[in-house]
């Protein structure tokens, strides 16, 4: 299957190409956080154009590394901890289980829009995946079919892992709602890996630096408060990892133009503190679940 050559984004499964070319671009890096050899195969050229279209390359290209470098530590500890079935949710290009070192007997099902299962298959043709792999054609707005997607795996291993990389911020708070109470209807499903914005404000700014460019892929997911919204469905705050402080963890600080740091100078060490912690990525559990996969 072919792609459109342009450099805009038409449709919210485009920012899958936008997203590879990133880690195309951190796996070329000498101090790369993780390596992903697919991704450039999979941007291709039309992931290169709409990443140079778009504003603010460098505050993207950090954010999406360190985003997938956590979501790899926390499948990583996860899947080493227990998890028998990875379910990743609007798969869109992720090339994990083909670069992470996964156990064989591990069952990793992506789900995504039929176009987007039907180009990553014809882009990866003669790659060998890790562990078992399964794609599913399926668009997850189909809730009939979602649902029985849901109840189908969870009767069949235990316990869950969901993967939800870059999905739910397009969504509306009831869409992301729905999601939540399906996912928690699983007995199975007991851990759920995605974006974390800490409020309504964090997803405007991020709305703001790029929304020409996202206008038919635009931001949606605005709760007054993300952790109370998640644990009113069902679903704990089991660990939390925030960019800025990871980036200082792992020696990948955000440079930041000099202006901001002159507005640094002007403001409180709690609204410093608050502006660090504004994104990132979270590890929920069920309410019913222990903290921890086991």
């Amino acid at each position: 299957m072919s792609v459109p050559a342009g450099a805009e984004i038409e449709h919210v499964s485009d920012t899958a190409l936008w997203v590879a070319n990133y880690r195309a671009l951190e796996s070329r890096r000498s101090d790369a956080l993780f390596h992903d050899p697919l991704a450039e195969i999979l941007a291709g050229e039309r992931g290169q154009r709409i990443a140079r279209r778009l504003q603010n390359e460098a505050v993207m290209a950090w954010a999406i590394a360190l985003r997938t470098r956590i979501m790899d530590e926390l499948i990583a500890a996860a899947i080493a901890q227990g998890v028998k079935l990875a379910l990743n949710l609007g798969a869109g290009l992720d090339a994990r289980p083909y670069r992470m070192d996964l156990p064989a007997s591990l069952d990793w099902v992506e789900v995504d829009y039929p176009h987007m299962v039907e180009f990553k298959e014809e882009r990866l043709r003669g790659a060998t995946p890790r562990c078992h792999l399964e794609r599913i054609s399926l668009d997850l707005t189909d809730l009939a079919a979602r649902r029985e997607l849901f109840a189908s795996l969870g009767r069949r291993a235990a316990p869950v892992l969901v993967l939800t990389e870059g999905v739910t911020p397009y969504l509306s708070n009831e869409e992301v709602a729905s999601l939540a109470d399906d996912l928690r209807r699983q007995e199975n499903f007991n851990f759920w890996v995605l974006d974390y914005h800490a409020s309504a404000a964090a997803i405007r700014f991020g709305r703001q630096r790029i929304k020409r460019q996202m206008r038919k892929a635009p931001f949606r997911f605005q709760p007054p408060d993300w952790k109370s919204f998640f644990a009113s469905h069902g679903w704990q705050v089991n660990e939390m990892r925030y960019y800025s402080e990871e980036g200082d963890r792992l020696n990948r600080p955000l440079r930041l133009p000099w202006r901001y740091k002159v507005l640094k100078l002007f403001i409180t060490k709690k609204r410093e503190q608050m502006l660090r912690r504004m994104a990132g990525v979270a590890l929920l559990s069920r309410a019913d679940c222990s903290s921890s996969p086991k």
